[in-house]
């Protein structure tokens, strides 16, 4: 699918509110409301528009911090990879894990209260995941902004 100014507007202000009435949203980005609800369900069917959701700030509610985490595999084969991404799927700590290029295979977020917490997380989930031959472990300090 061919996305436009009017399409990338509509995603914006979708990515600002995912609540916004289809109305209100019509008059933002300039169309009546049966024209921007036609593009939304264009792009809900051609999955650039996956889905809705609530995403939670445990970090202000909970005092969690977020832990990035750098792995490499041992082997960077096929079926490693297909092994490792079926493991950290079902990691309930892992909260989002990328392919990445450069010194490591994979890049995980996890959020932690503090070291012990982590500690934790370490010892029973991250060095239990299959291939993996380094982890490197960065803490952060504070959130300087974020888009979600």
């Amino acid at each position: 699918m061919q996305l436009d100014k009017l399409d990338a507007k509509i995603l914006e202000e979708l990515r600002l509110n995912a609540r916004i009435s289809n109305v209100e949203l019509a008059d933002k980005v300039g169309l009546s409301s049966s024209a921007c609800a036609r593009r939304i369900r264009a792009m809900e069917d051609a999955e650039v528009i996956r889905g809705y959701t609530v995403i939670r700030n445990t970090a202000v509610r909970e005092g969690r911090r977020p832990v990035f985490i750098q792995i490499k595999l041992a082997e960077p084969t096929a079926e490693s990879f297909t092994k490792f991404e079926s493991a950290v799927r079902k990691c309930e700590e892992v909260r989002e894990c990328f392919l990445v290029t450069g010194g490591a295979d994979y890049l995980l977020r996890i959020e932690i209260e503090g070291l012990e917490e982590f500690e934790d997380v370490h010892s029973a989930v991250l060095s239990t995941l299959p291939g993996v031959s380094s982890i490197l472990s960065s803490f952060t300090i504070r959130n300087v902004f974020s888009y979600l």
